[in-house]
Parts: structure tokens; sequence; C-alpha cells
């Protein structure tokens, strides 16, 4: 009777090369799946390894194109941000790696899916309903969740010594005191010593970014073409050089929002399971293109439908951070705020100089900002003596609250003592 075959996302790392060899121990076949998302990888080696501890076969897919073109970019035209600071980065990359574990589970005929998240994070929820929603029969295997994988494997000292017994290659560099999560659009850290807020992340840290006080005296100045809320091509003015492709505008502002410090966030979130996590991140080039989409959305949108727009962004943002990429829900507020970004279209003049992105010019075809109507120099088509009817009706109801209730006193409520002020 044949093994059933189990379809593990591989990185080359110590979890998943002992969860490899534990799955050989339970008799299945392991096929092993690595997703080239632009992560710096040595493919070749984790390939070896994979073969050498048991492995059937190890498929890489390069999958940078796909990852940028279906998840990064609409991210941008979407204007996603969860808790008005994280850009989605791994996140995003989830569903996109996912997509490549179903297509190839199936092209294998692999009844399971294995993978080494933890079962304190968000990646065993993005990775596993991903799945789910693309495969309702498919069947996983979540080594950190079952009690005799945990009774066996306590931490990271077990699985060096269950390595040591199988002949498991193992880094000989020094692990990093936090763990590391890459691709092409972001590289986000956290554990080890940054479970500690209070602990200033280290500079030696960082690899996308270098830090604004060592960044270059001169601006790196762009021009980004927007159509529809997507980016389709960024003009170096100093050199002229411009890039159309995704993958070559996004590689672009990586490295020149890198060189200025550009994308580094340091923050505590809420994960989905209900646990309070802090990371630190870098997104160099998603930072400059979601600060120049925003702005000529601001230019071109009606106030009332950027603010509804600006609602259904945050719901979308919290769906991709809890893994509901394709979950019905999400496909439909995704067809909503696309109708938003039909005029969205124009270009936009950024400058990235010592950790900031700044724009500086912008331009529409489509813009509802009228140059005339606006002006403090003519009057236009706006009568000035509409405003005092206007500011009449909207005191109305500031007039009756004071009736009733009196005089506001909001001074009373933010009152401080000497020693309300101290640190607790």
């Amino acid at each position: 009777m044949s093994k059933e075959k189990v379809l593990l996302a591989y990185s080359g790392g110590l979890d998943t090369s002992c969860i490899l060899k534990w799955l050989l121990e339970q008799d299945y076949e392991v096929i092993c799946f690595m997703a080239d998302v632009g992560q710096t990888e040595d493919f070749t080696a984790a390939r070896e390894k994979a073969l050498k501890i048991g492995a059937t076969d190890v498929v890489v897919k390069d999958m940078k194109d796909f990852f940028v073109e279906k998840f990064v970019w609409p991210a941008v035209q979407m204007g996603l941000i969860y808790e008005d600071r994280y850009l989605l980065g791994t996140s995003l990359a989830r569903p996109c790696i996912s997509k490549g574990l179903m297509d190839v589970a199936a092209q294998r005929g692999c009844s399971y899916v294995s993978h080494g998240a933890t079962g304190k994070g968000n990646d065993q929820i993005r990775f596993e309903l991903s799945c789910y929603a693309l495969n309702p029969t498919i069947r996983v295997i979540a080594p950190w969740r079952m009690e005799t994988f945990c009774q066996r494997f306590q931490g990271r000292s077990d699985l060096l010594e269950y390595a040591k017994r199988f002949s498991i290659p193992v880094s000989a560099t020094p692990k990093a005191p936090w763990s590391m999560d890459a691709n092409i659009m972001h590289i986000s850290y956290e554990s080890g010593i940054l479970e500690d807020p209070s602990v200033e992340a280290p500079e030696e840290l960082y690899q996308l970014t270098q830090s604004p006080t060592r960044a270059p005296d001169t601006p790196t100045v762009a021009e980004i073409v927007f159509k529809a809320g997507l980016p389709v091509r960024v003009t170096e003015l100093v050199s002229g050089r411009t890039m159309e492709k995704p993958l070559d505008i996004l590689s672009f502002l990586n490295k020149a929002g890198g060189e200025h410090g550009v994308g580094r966030i340091d923050i505590v979130e809420n994960r989905y399971i209900g646990l309070k996590s802090r990371g630190v991140y870098e997104t160099p080039g998603v930072t400059v293109l979601h600060c120049a989409h925003r702005d000529l959305e601001i230019y071109c949108l009606d106030r009332e439908v950027l603010r509804v727009k600006k609602y259904l962004a945050d719901r979308m943002a919290d769906y991709v951070y809890n893994g509901y990429w394709y979950a019905p829900e999400a496909e439909y507020v995704r067809k909503c705020i696309l109708e938003s970004q039909k005029h969205v279209s124009g270009k936009v003049v950024v400058e990235m100089f010592k950790g900031h992105v700044m724009v500086t010019s912008r331009e529409s075809i489509n813009s509802v900002y009228n140059q005339e109507l606006a002006s403090m120099e003519v009057h236009g088509n706006f009568s000035p003596y509409s405003s005092t009817g206007f500011i009449e009706i909207n005191a109305v109801r500031l007039r009756e609250h004071h009736r009733v209730f009196g005089t506001a006193n909001m001074t009373k409520h933010f009152s401080r003592t000497e020693s309300d002020m101290k640190l607790i």
C-alpha cells in the first residue's frame, strides 16, 4: 500500500528540517515546497538538504512577479494598512504562497499539507484558511499544535538535539537573537530580544534600510504615475531612469527608499488570535507608493467617497491580516474599493530624504480640485455670502446645547496635578 503524500512548506531552517524528518518517521511520503517571493535564500542548498533528509522531491517556484502583481499592487491600489501603521508585507505573502502550495499539492497528488508555523502566531491561520478556501478537501498537519510533537519538542534545544541525532545539517553561523521573515515587499523581525517592547531594536538588525542619520544629504526625487490606482511607471528625475514593470518599480523604490531610511516602523500590534506582539518592519518601496497613492486619491476623489473607501480599506486590511484574502467578504469589499479607483489616475512627484517621503506635486485630468474656486484671489463661482447661512445652520445645535447645559468647561476634564503626571 502506497504512503500518503504530504506537501511541506519548507524553509530549509531548523524547524521545517526537523518537521520533515518527523513526518518521515510518521510514515508519510514528503515533498517539499519553497516559494521564491524575493527572500534572500540559497534554494539550491535548501533543496540538497531536504533531499538528504529524505524528501522525495523539492519544488522551488518563482513567485516574485505573481506576488507583486496580484497581491502587493492591489494592496497599494486599495490603500491597505493595518492599525494605521503596518503595510501587511508578511500578511500578503501568505495567500500568495498558499496558492503555489495548493497548485503543487494538486499536481503531485498530495492529500496533506504541513507547515512549521507556531500555535501562537498569525501565520498558521493565514496559511490554513487560504488553503481551505482554495481546496476545502485538503488536510493540514500542524506539528506545533499537536500534543505528541509538542511533548517531544519543547523548543530550539530539543530540535537541535534531534537534528544532531539524525545528522540534519544546522547552520554554522550564530542564530540572530530575533526571528526574521523576508520577501520582495518587506522584512519583518520579531521574537527573541524584541519580545521586550522597552528594548530598542539594534541598528544591526536592519537589512533593507539604513539609519536616516547616515542617509545621503541629497534627496532622491521620483515621479510616480498611477492608472486606476495602480503604479504603472516610475522615473527618477535626476537620472531620467524609468521603470514600468511592477517588479522593477518595487526594486527601485526599495533601494532608493532604503538608502534614505524610509519605511521603518517599530510597533506593538494586535494578533488575530488575541495576543499582542511587538514587530519591527522595513517596507521602503511600498511606503513610498502608499504615500503617493494616498495623496493622489485625495486629489481625485469626492470627499464622501474617500471616507467610505477609507472605511472599506480598514476592513480589508483586517481581512488580509487575519487570513481572509480568499474569503467572500474580502472579494466583495475588494470589488467595492476598485470602483473608487477608476478615476485615481495621474502623476505624483515624491522626495525621499532622511527617513521621510514627501509629496511635492501632483497632476491629474480627473482631479475635482478647482483652482479658481479654491483661490483666495478671486471669488469665482463661489458666493461668500452663502457661508453665513451655512454657519448659522451648523450653529443651531451648539446654541441649543448651550441653552440646556450651559457653557462647556473643557479645562476641568483635562486638569492634572503634579502627582498625576508622575510616571507609573
